[in-house]
């Protein structure tokens, strides 16, 4: 019999050690023992015997499903492993493609797990605020996770949250990320993670605030949303008393618009509706297409797109020279920008909407170049009445105002864009506040330029996790 010790969690490293070796000495896996010690070298095998064992080749699909069976919790998950591995190497090479093989269907099973173990990671951490005892600001997570997954996640926090300075605690072990370093350490308690935060009640309010009672379903709630996550969101301590809520406020919903219809004078109604204007988001943009440039200098003007009623809708400034020339919004260089920003936040372009608050290109001649010319406030504000009406029509659950040219033209007011980052009502509408992305092309330190990228990364981010969290 052949011991081989790995050690605790995921020993994903150890575990492709051990099948170079016991593949060198054709060891089936009846005559393999799989044990979990601290500190073990590979079944007494010096570490340079284990890299003079010849690579082993196995199919892609077969490595992938390693990666991810390694961090199962099944203390059988090695020996198991490792019989899919030999009978791969001895004959079946096609053995996955095989879903009866109970074999094969468990480790599938297994597999499954564990990625649905890392999605709920990705999706339920929440960090709060604290600081080191030099002062220093460390955003502080405490997640329970099925299995030994943390060290699989490491990448996905370390890309999202480069700018920050964080510690992901779990029971299995734990993440430090100091902007720099990443270091992975032992197990925590409950206990060494922080309570709350002052950001709380903020987020507790905005998430009573999006509630919708009309399209409660606690079943898909619970699906998505486990109950076993509650206690580590912020945002759960008010599920209860929104649920028990929900019947009573979608009766006075359907009561107050009944009442409002029965007070409403049939004939006032119609001229009002006359006075409006359009009445649809084709009849808008025919209107703002014909229409004379409220800004100097512009040919012609740029509409949004995007889907009706989106999760979200995104909101710049003023078209670019290329944006004009073609007519689409955010399809120069801050479009792009934009584009691998939402990529790496996990937003799909196709299913947002995308416009301006300022639909012309303002912008002043040099030579043969047109250059971007800031709007003014009097110029935002004429151009307000068409985006008031633009989201009418779209009807966005949630609307993102990047720059201050936007946030002036959805609230009307000269507000701070760094001072009002983060959740915020938007005339009406929940919303979120930050940079437009063509403030990152015009920063000129390369390292300024990636903080400022990763953190406007992040706020898509947490605009993601709005859009997930209003469904």
């Amino acid at each position: 019999m052949i011991g081989v010790a790995l050690r605790e969690g995921a020993d994903l490293d150890g575990f492709r050690a051990a099948v170079r070796r016991l593949a060198a000495r054709r060891a089936p896996p009846e005559s393999v023992s799989w044990s979990v010690a601290d500190e073990s070298d590979l079944f007494g095998a010096r570490q340079d015997d284990v890299d003079a064992a010849p690579p082993v080749g196995l199919p892609r699909a077969l490595g992938e499903l390693i990666r991810l069976v390694v961090c199962h919790c099944d203390r059988e998950r090695y020996a198991l492993l490792y019989a899919a591995v030999w009978r791969v190497l001895n004959g079946e090479r096609a053995l996955l493609d095989v879903q009866s093989d109970p074999l094969v269907h468990r480790l599938e099973g297994m597999a499954k797990s564990v990625r649905r173990d890392l999605h709920k990671m990705h999706a339920f951490v929440r960090f709060r605020e604290t600081h080191d005892p030099d002062g220093t600001e460390r955003f502080v997570s405490w997640f329970e996770p099925d299995h030994f997954i943390v060290e699989a996640t490491a990448g996905f926090f370390v890309e999202r949250f480069r700018s920050l300075v964080w510690s992901i605690l779990t029971p299995k072990g734990s993440l430090h990320w100091d902007r720099e370093t990443l270091t992975v350490g032992p197990p925590a308690q409950r206990s060494d993670a922080p309570q709350s935060d002052g950001f709380e009640a903020a987020w507790r309010c905005y998430y009573e605030n999006v509630f919708n009672p009309a399209r409660l379903n606690p079943k898909a709630m619970r699906q998505h949303m486990p109950e076993k996550y509650w206690r580590n969101l912020p945002e759960a301590a008010s599920i209860a008393g929104l649920v028990q809520q929900a019947p009573a406020r979608a009766r006075e919903m359907i009561a107050r618009e009944a009442a409002e219809r029965e007070k409403r004078d049939p004939l006032k109604a119609v001229a009002a509706m006359a006075e409006q204007g359009p009445q649809t988001l084709a009849e808008l943009n025919r209107l703002i297409a014909a229409s004379e440039p409220l800004t100097p200098g512009a040919d012609r003007a740029v509409l949004g797109e995007g889907p009706m009623e989106p999760m979200v809708a995104f909101v710049g400034e003023q078209p670019g020279d290329q944006e004009e020339r073609e007519g689409r919004p955010f399809i120069g260089p801050a479009g792009q920008l934009f584009d691998q920003a939402l990529g790496e936040a996990g937003i799909d372009r196709a299913g947002v909407y995308v416009t301006n608050a300022v639909k012309h290109f303002k912008y002043e001649p040099r030579g043969k170049k047109r250059l971007h010319k800031r709007p003014n406030p009097g110029e935002v504000k004429r151009y307000r009445w068409w985006l008031q009406r633009e989201l009418s029509f779209v009807r966005p659950k949630l609307v993102v105002a990047m720059g201050g040219t936007a946030l002036l033209g959805l609230t009307g007011k000269p507000l701070s864009v760094l001072k009002s980052r983060g959740p915020i009502a938007l005339d009406g509408l929940p919303g979120y506040a930050t940079v437009h992305p063509s403030y990152l092309l015009r920063l000129q330190d390369e390292a300024a330029k990636r903080e400022a990228y990763d953190a406007f990364r992040d706020d898509l981010i947490a605009v993601r996790r709005l859009i997930v969290e209003t469904r």
